[in-house]
């Protein structure tokens, strides 16, 4: 249903994204390739990678959660084949948001990362996710939302990082930290945690 909700009312959106992709070289090219991440593609893509790349600590992550990338539910009711494709990446490209940000999948790092994402696509089920998530929080963890974690992601609404034209697959063989430098990522408030949570880790990072 959550993925009906966000198909039926993301359509303004999935254009703006859809165009915005066009207008950038990288951008453009994942939209003439179309590439997928499922779990046929990422065992070949990730396999042998150092736990430092990129691609490793996506595949750590995955593995670390008990994640499986064919999960994600398939767009149905976007009858536009390039819209629907743009629908479709954005949501195979959630897990690598969460390791490029360092956001644990908590209910707390995924209301962050609905944030992110809303100010990111603008699509109204980001924003509706991120606030219903919200309200099943505690009160002190309302709070880092709204003091860090807002004006963090409303960053994102104003710089030239656009998340969805990059090509992930590209990346995956690089060092995380230097993704994350040339994609300009900016991670949250370390006042958030109460220790660094790192995805090559284990789950010993937590929220404050």
């Amino acid at each position: 249903m959550v993925g009906v909700v966000g198909e039926a009312t993301g359509m303004r959106a999935l254009r703006k994204m859809h165009d915005r992709m066009e207008r950038h070289p990288v951008g453009r090219a994942v939209l003439i390739d179309r590439p997928t991440l499922t779990a046929t593609t990422l065992d070949e893509q990730l396999r042998g990678l150092p736990p430092e790349s990129f691609g490793g600590a996506y595949a750590k992550f995955l593995e670390m959660h008990a994640f499986d990338p064919d999960e994600r539910s398939e767009v149905q009711f976007v009858d536009d084949a390039d819209l629907a494709y743009v629908m479709t990446r954005y949501r195979q490209v959630h897990d690598l948001w969460h390791v490029l940000y360092g956001l644990p999948p908590s209910l707390l790092g995924e209301v962050a990362l609905k944030w992110l994402e809303a100010a990111q696509t603008g699509l109204p089920m980001a924003a509706m996710a991120a606030g219903g998530g919200g309200l099943r929080l505690k009160p002190h963890e309302r709070n880092a939302i709204t003091q860090h974690v807002l004006p963090w992601a409303a960053q994102h609404a104003k710089s030239a990082v656009d998340l969805m034209s990059v090509y992930y697959e590209r990346e995956f063989p690089r060092p995380l930290v230097d993704v994350r430098r040339e994609i300009g990522v900016v991670l949250p408030p370390a006042a958030l945690f109460e220790s660094g949570y790192d995805p090559l880790d284990d789950r010993r990072g937590k929220w404050k």
